[in-house]
């Protein structure tokens, strides 16, 4: 009998996929993240402009709603600013031939107390894995909160700008301004995040099974990102066009490719 399995009967053979598990995925990951120095070389035009220092905040990706697609593009604008807490960690079950396969998944929340927020959400194997890949998930999530006055505007920014809500599951998160010195009403969850976000007075309201904590924090997460999603008298007037990151830098982007 030949020793040709399938090479004529259309079987299995030896197709060259390679041994073990997995279909090839992440096979060029980190292929030119760092370089020998221990530098960050981008892959990307935007981490390209930030590296050379052509756009030199936050705010100038924001504003354009650039999808940021490198966490060391917010580690070099917020490196020294940003505080990360992992907010919770679970293990997740999958029911497989052999038995059940655990996994854990853990929520990271980061911001700089600054009027920046992100949450990142990963599963993996080990705990170490999960907390790492929801960091950097966190950081390419990076939301602008916008502060503002419970009454008169004295002083900096200190609560939300005005009533806001958001909701994951049967979640509903609500915030609502206070007066200054009322502090953070919230669950200790909530707290965190907020005072991640910058934000010092602040009520909030849930609904639904907030026990549940992945959906509460993402619903706090969606609430604060909401807060630039109203246009208040003081934002109605006219602000000039200016051209796009991308448009502006052409010539270099051309040269550098």
């Amino acid at each position: 009998m030949s020793d040709n399995r399938g090479g004529e009967r259309g079987g299995f053979g030896d197709r060259g996929r390679g041994r073990g598990r997995g279909r090839g995925r992440g096979r060029g990951r980190g292929r030119g993240d760092r370089d020998e120095g221990g530098g960050w070389t981008p892959v990307t035009k935007l981490g390209r402009l930030v590296k050379d220092g052509k756009i030199t905040s936050l705010e100038e990706i924001f504003l354009f709603s650039i999808p940021v697609k490198e966490a060391e593009i917010i580690d070099h604008f917020l490196k020294d600013k940003l505080q990360d807490e992992v907010m919770k960690i679970m293990p997740v079950q999958k029911q497989s031939s052999a038995g059940q396969r655990t996994r854990f998944k853990a929520f990271v929340a980061l911001g700089d107390n600054n009027g920046h927020i992100g949450l990142g959400v990963k599963c993996a194997a080990e705990v170490a894995t999960a907390i790492r890949g929801a960091i950097t998930a966190a950081k390419l999530n990076v939301s602008p909160v916008r502060r503002g006055y419970w009454g008169r505007k004295g002083g900096m920014p200190h609560t939300v700008p005005c009533k806001v809500t958001g909701k994951c599951g049967s979640v509903r998160v609500r915030l609502i301004p206070a007066p200054r010195g009322t502090g953070l009403v919230s669950s200790p969850a909530g707290k965190k995040l907020m005072h991640m976000a910058g934000i010092e007075d602040c009520y909030t309201s849930t609904r639904g099974h907030s026990r549940t904590m992945g959906n509460l924090i993402k619903a706090m997460f969606y609430a604060l990102k909401a807060t630039y999603g109203y246009l208040s008298p003081e934002l109605w007037k006219d602000n000039a066009l200016m051209p796009s990151p991308y448009q502006e830098h052409t010539d270099f982007l051309a040269k550098t490719a």
